[in-house]
């Protein structure tokens, strides 16, 4: 705020001493640790006027200035000046403050009463506050006619709370905080600080520490490695209205649902949110896929986390852009006909001093407990899912994300880490619940609890859990004793699959039950399969280096096994660079290698054929019900050929609602199967070949079905020959 000069009008005298504060609550107040500095500061009325007391640290003078009337302060020490005027009743008045370099008029933040609600107050303590950012954090607003920034931060562990920002010059002396009693939430509204300004919370503990803490709640952050919290406010205009009314018109289950994973600083290394508006949305569209998938983009400190510690619950990262940028990613999305899913990561939190670890002094976000306390994983903390207020935060947060900034689909991360109380944890290093099993019975009511509030408040939103283990119900509803998702990650699928095609053809004959294992289990719950992030770093090779054999080989086994995946019943995800048969694992600093496919289309041989290849897959997905519509009904599957292990074949038929069948059959040998007898529905008269990947356009070897034409079955067998490495789809001639 700019210092000005300003005349001096007629003076009001003070009218009576005035006793100056006694030690124990003036060593408080200039300490940081007063409950209630507005008892002390601002006016009160006295016998005889109105009692003013200022704190000015390093101001020369102050004084209150009345109507234009000016009344001196006096000093008291320490930047505390106070004098009693001759009002008998509380009047307007702002603060004239002189310093070495001028002098400025500026409004008291202590002559405000509270700007949260007595009902925001209440829902913080019952943790059932459902827009909890609309009441903690820094809010942009006017109160009692006044423009300024109320800021609230929970904190029930703390003696006192001060705001520091650069308008202090980090100094939080000058700005405690009042205590809003039982609720554990302090609060102070700063009349002329706007949007843009930079800030954190200086806290004092119980045991005496003073220490800067980044908001929990802030909606902005400084670009990393910077950490201060930024006040900021929205005005961004939606222009999605169809897409939001329009995307629950259809249950995810019974719905095309392909994913295409992104990690967006590294999509298009450089590229800002409006940037990446303009360019990802356009070739998603081309790609032919539902959705994307965003690795975390929740502000973090270390880039080399790919977003999975935040530090900002509540803010996207500003590498990329303001909050406003990221809506108008989101938007550009929707009007492109692409959802939008986030990776949520609720399941841990990092260290660092200046954010939620030891957040007043205290375990707060974290169990008191160590054993509780620490992730024996990733050198960071777990949530107290027990505390109610902590819940609050989670459950808030979730719901911020999808009305907020209108995600379409939040897929959350380590969920199994959060289910058990003993995950990576020898005997002795955990404590069982009360019933003395292993089960975080906290994390199980935390997880219902935020698929409940979500499923109610956004409709049309999905929620998808990575969750690894065989636990019961992730996808059935709360009322029935479920997790409440939506979709669950099917890890066995990936494993088991990966493990099937790694394997040299020759030996896949042993394997072959990994292939068909899935449908053991298919509509156990609904499912997604995917090919993330996960599974092409760290050592595990890029998807199509996984695969045996020479290049031509590993390229159509990929192929190959894409064409199984989209076949197979459940929802599909695939990691970017994998869409093109990147051979390298993905690298976060240079993203996928989009070199690789040229400016040019040389050949059908190149990596554009296997990009082709997935586009028309998910083409011919989401323009075939067959593919998705029955996913969760075992009625809309049937065997064809799920015991040809020496052949290494598998053949099965996906079902639409109205009956239309969908052949697919996978030969993952090298050789060429000529007239192969497949029994297929004696309804169905003339099948014709829908999609080969071992066609020329994707980079194979041309070997087609049979004859151009219908393909009839004889007997009640199609006769066929499968082409070498390769998935190929029929449909019924029409």
């Amino acid at each position: 705020m700019a210092l000005r000069d300003t005349s001096r009008p007629e003076a009001a005298g003070p009218v009576a001493p005035v006793a100056a504060l006694d030690d124990a609550d003036r060593d408080r107040l200039l300490g940081g640790a007063h409950h209630d500095p507005h008892a002390l500061l601002g006016a009160h009325p006295v016998p005889g006027g109105t009692l003013f007391r200022a704190l000015r640290p390093n101001a020369r003078a102050v004084a209150v200035v009345v109507d234009g009337v000016s009344g001196e302060l006096v000093s008291e020490g320490g930047g505390i000046f106070s004098a009693v005027l001759p009002y008998e009743t509380i009047p307007a008045y702002t603060l004239r403050v002189t310093y070495d370099g001028g002098t400025q008029e500026v409004e008291d933040p202590y002559r405000f009463l509270p700007a949260l609600g007595d009902l925001d107050l209440h829902l913080i303590r019952e943790g059932r506050h459902e827009e909890l950012w609309r009441a903690l954090g820094a809010e942009p607003m006017t109160h009692q006619g006044v423009a300024g920034t109320r800021f609230t931060v929970w904190a029930p562990n703390a003696r006192g709370v001060r705001v520091a920002g650069d308008f202090t010059y980090w100094d939080g002396t000058q700005y405690p905080m009042r205590s809003l009693g039982a609720s554990g939430v302090w609060e102070l509204f700063l009349p002329g600080i706007g949007e843009d300004a930079r800030y954190k919370f200086e806290i004092t503990s119980r045991h005496g520490g003073r220490f800067l803490k980044a908001d929990p709640m802030a909606r902005r952050t400084e670009l990393p490695p910077a950490t201060a919290s930024v006040v900021t406010a929205s005005r961004y205009e939606w222009n999605d209205a169809e897409w939001m009314a329009h995307r629950g018109d259809r249950p995810v289950h019974r719905a095309p649902l392909s994913v295409y994973e992104v990690h967006l600083p590294s999509w298009r290394g450089g590229l800002t949110y409006r940037e990446l508006a303009e360019e990802l949305p356009a070739y998603v569209t081309e790609m032919g896929f539902t959705h994307v998938e965003l690795m975390p983009v929740a502000e973090h400190p270390f880039g080399g986390s790919w977003g999975y510690q935040v530090t900002s619950y509540y803010a996207p990262t500003s590498r990329l852009g303001s909050p406003d940028d990221f809506r108008y990613f989101v938007d550009a999305c929707h009007r492109a006909g692409i959802g939008v899913i986030m990776d949520w990561v609720p399941a841990h939190f990092p260290k660092d001093d200046w954010a939620l670890g030891r957040f007043d002094g205290e375990p707060l976000y974290e169990p008191g407990d160590s054993r509780r306390a620490e992730h024996p994983d990733w050198g960071t903390y777990e949530f107290d899912y027990g505390r109610i207020e902590v819940r609050n935060f989670l459950v808030a947060n979730a719901v911020y994300w999808c009305e907020e900034f209108h995600i379409d689909g939040l897929r959350v991360d380590a969920v199994a880490s959060m289910l058990y109380l003993d995950y990576s944890r020898d005997s002795g290093q955990w404590v069982p619940n009360v019933f003395g099993g292993r089960e975080d019975l906290d994390a199980v009511a935390f997880l219902q609890e935020m698929n409940a509030t979500v499923y109610r408040r956004c409709p049309g939103v999905v929620t998808i859990a990575e969750e690894s283990t065989a636990w019961d119900g992730v996808t059935r509803p709360t009322d029935g004793g479920g997790l409440g998702f939506g979709l669950k990650w099917n890890m066995g699928w990936m494993h088991d699959s990966l493990e099937y095609v790694q394997k040299e053809p020759v030996h896949r004959k042993y394997h072959h039950h990994e292939m068909t294992f899935s449908m053991v289990y298919a509509y156990s719950e609904n499912y997604v399969l995917p090919i993330s992030h996960d599974e092409v770093v760290h050592g595990k090779q890029a998807l199509v280096s996984k695969m045996p054999g020479d290049w031509w080989q590993r390229r159509a086994n990929h192929r190959a096994y894409l064409g199984f995946m989209w076949a197979h019943p459940g929802k599909q995800l695939l990691f970017m660079g994998q869409e093109f048969a990147q051979g390298a694992e993905w690298n976060a600093d240079h993203g996928p290698e989009w070199w690789l496919l040229g400016d040019d289309y040389a050949s059908a041989g190149d990596h554009r054929g296997v990009q082709h290849l997935v586009r028309d897959l998910n083409r011919l997905y989401r323009a075939t019900p067959a593919l998705w519509e029955r996913d969760t009904d075992p009625g809309g599957f049937r065997w064809v050929l799920c015991d040809a292990a020496d052949d290494n074949v598998f053949a099965f038929l996906r079902f639409a609602a109205d009956g239309s069948p969908l052949l697919a059959v996978s030969n993952f040998s090298p050789v060429v199967r000529e007239d192969y007898r497949l029994w297929v529905p004696e309804e169905v008269p003339a099948w014709q070949e829908e999609l080969n990947t071992d066609d020329l356009r994707y980079g194979g070897g041309g070997v087609a079905l049979g004859a151009p034409g219908a393909l009839k079955p004889e007997d009640g067998a199609l006769r066929v020959t499968l082409p070498p490495l390769a998935t190929v789809f029929l449909t019924p001639l029409r």
